[in-house]
């Protein structure tokens, strides 16, 4: 079977719609994992992703009769804009079945191709029902994302373009896998000519149907699968895609969201591209490899698979990038509710750049602080929380917290009737190591901390909003200190989101 399909790749055709893709050199990647780390850069076709390769070669090779009755395929994401592409190209009919919660603006992508767009069923297997008995009724031939040779062959022109580009040795080549479609592909090419190449999946932890499958011999189908990397998630692997890559592959690696999150900001500060999260998962493979095998000096390659990415995931990945380069330490440290107290902890925590703070009265006695910090890495991690307890502060690491990450760390705070004399102001600190402690020297000794919230919003000033307990005799010394502090601030003690959630 091995020459079988490096016939059908070198015969592949694919050409009429996708382009040669680069493998670019990631400069700042490869420095940091000591190893060269070439990407290749399928997030530049035309539909931004490499499916239009597959679905093309399985269409264009279809006899007149099938073509002329058109083809039908379920999607909800890349493989739908590639057929959608290549019946354009072809002229001929497409209907893409796709599930009711797809987004808006992939359905609006389809459509634009000329395509036919048919909603159906909540899920994709709903709607892959709906497609059989559409394809039966019409007429259509089905071209599915992943489990035909065709399909299969196209996609592994992508290893064809990566010796040509790269004639140097390669290590190991980093493949994000769903189906099984594309890493078969490239699979059955690369091991043809070059087996001591590593062949290496890498899917997330929580959609990893071909990682089962190999452990278990046999293809397992998941009961749930983690829709984050959309693009991979699925729930039994393709049977000619679980073959080949039982002989094949040599391994498949797992990641979490919070590293694909990593990788995803790691590609955009060496290229200024956003990859989805499925595009990245390779980049995120490589660096666990790296990491585990403690290799240096190699030629890497991962494919970036795809570029379609939801505008309002941004946020999350942006957040979650740096727990996932372990650059960043969530924390919760209780501290004695009494002057000073806040000042001493600012202080142990010293020049570090703070990413988040969350700090709301709730005791007389104990204060809870949720803090997010910058390190270097978990040792830094783990000497802050020995620096911090030496200090008598009882801290708790919820860097590795799901809860903590995704809801406390928002939801920190409340009312505090029993907080006097509190006023309320918004601030605009310098994006600085040290702007808090010059604040916390400026105000005086007798001012006691209420309330404090920060969010980095990566900007280059932050924005802060703080509530302290100052004496009504003490109001002409407070005004001083704001003329004196040099910072912007609006005072907010009678904002009706105060009164009525913190007040």
């Amino acid at each position: 079977m091995k020459s079988d399909y490096l016939e059908k790749i070198l015969t592949a055709r694919v050409y009429d719609v996708a382009i040669e893709s680069p493998l670019d050199l990631a400069p700042n990647l490869s420095s940091r994992l000591k190893n060269r780390l070439l990407i290749k850069r399928e997030d530049m076709q035309p539909v931004f992703s490499f499916k239009l390769r597959g679905a093309y070669n399985k269409m264009v090779k279809l006899p007149a009769k099938a073509l002329q009755k058109g083809v039908i395929a379920v999607s909800a994401g890349n493989h739908a804009q590639g057929v959608a592409l290549a019946a354009q190209k072809l002229g001929i009919h497409a209907s893409i079945v796709m599930p009711v919660t797809t987004p808006a603006i992939k359905v609006q992508a389809v459509a634009a191709r000329g395509a036919e767009v048919v909603l159906c069923g909540d899920t994709y297997d709903e709607a892959y029902s709906h497609s059989l008995k559409l394809a039966e009724e019409r007429g259509l031939t089905m071209v599915h994302p992943y489990d035909d040779p065709d399909v299969i062959a196209g996609q592994g022109t992508i290893a064809m373009e990566i010796l040509r580009q790269q004639p140097q040795p390669i290590h190991a080549l980093f493949v994000p896998v769903g189906g099984g479609g594309l890493i078969s592909g490239i699979a059955a090419y690369i091991k043809r000519l070059y087996p001591e190449i590593r062949i290496i999946g890498v899917e997330p932890v929580d959609a990893d149907a071909m990682y089962r499958s190999l452990a278990a011999g046999e293809r397992v189908r998941l009961e749930q699968v983690g829709l984050f990397a959309d693009g991979v998630a699925v729930k039994l692997v393709g049977e000619e895609t679980f073959r080949l890559c039982r002989e094949f592959v040599d391994e498949i690696l797992l990641v979490s969201n919070d590293e694909i999150c990593a990788a995803i900001k790691d590609v955009f500060e060496d290229t200024r591209s956003i990859l989805e999260p499925a595009g990245a998962l390779a980049i995120a493979g490589a660096k666990s490899y790296v990491e585990r095998e403690k290799i240096e000096g190699k030629t890497l390659v991962a494919i970036a698979s795809g570029a379609n990415m939801n505008f309002d995931r941004l946020r999350y990945v942006a957040e979650r990038a740096e727990l996932g380069e372990k650059r960043e330490a969530v924390l919760a440290v209780t501290i004695p509710e009494k002057p000073g107290s806040f000042k001493k902890f600012c202080a142990i925590l010293g020049t570090r750049n703070i990413t988040e703070f969350n700090y709301r009265y709730a005791d007389p006695a104990e204060a809870h602080v949720f803090v997010g910090i910058q390190v270097q890495g978990r040792d830094e991690t783990e000497a802050l929380l020995r620096s911090l307890q030496e200090n008598g502060l009882k801290t708790l690491d919820f860097t590795d917290n799901e809860m903590g990450k995704l809801h406390v760390r928002h939801m920190v705070g409340g009312h505090a009737p029993q907080v006097d004399n509190e006023i309320i102001y918004r601030f605009e600190f310098p994006e600085r190591p040290g702007a808090l402690m010059q604040f916390l020297n400026s105000m005086s000794h007798n001012w006691n901390i209420s309330l404090f919230h920060y969010r980095n919003h990566g900007t280059d000033y932050g924005r802060v909003l703080i509530g302290m307990q100052v004496p009504n005799g003490e109001m002409a010394e407070f005004s001083r200190f704001l003329e004196n502090l040099g910072y912007r601030f609006w005072p907010e003690t009678d904002n009706p989101a105060y009164r009525l959630f913190l007040g």
